[in-house]
């Protein structure tokens, strides 16, 4: 990683590429929420990546989501959210 920050978006694809065994089926879409300029990130994994990015107790994706966040409000950025959704 480079001293350039980052967008959550872009943050969120690289950790999800650590955390998976095939890191070309990662894929993250940026959604626009209807609530006052919310930003949904949809992440999409391959088939058997998705407990990885999960993790025991749903302890990987909270801690996912809590970076982005903060990120997103280091950047200045507004509301992040961040959903794993199953294709």
């Amino acid at each position: 990683m480079s001293d350039e920050a980052f967008s959550p978006r872009e943050l969120l694809e690289y950790l999800a590429e650590g955390l998976v065994d095939d890191p070309e089926q990662v894929a993250v879409k940026e959604v626009a929420a209807d609530d006052g300029g919310a930003t949904v990130l949809e992440l999409t994994v391959g088939p058997d990546d998705y407990g990885n990015v999960i993790g025991r107790g749903g302890r990987t994706a909270t801690a996912l989501r809590t970076i982005i966040k903060a990120a997103a409000s280091a950047s200045g950025g507004g509301r992040v959210f961040v959903d794993i959704v199953d294709d």
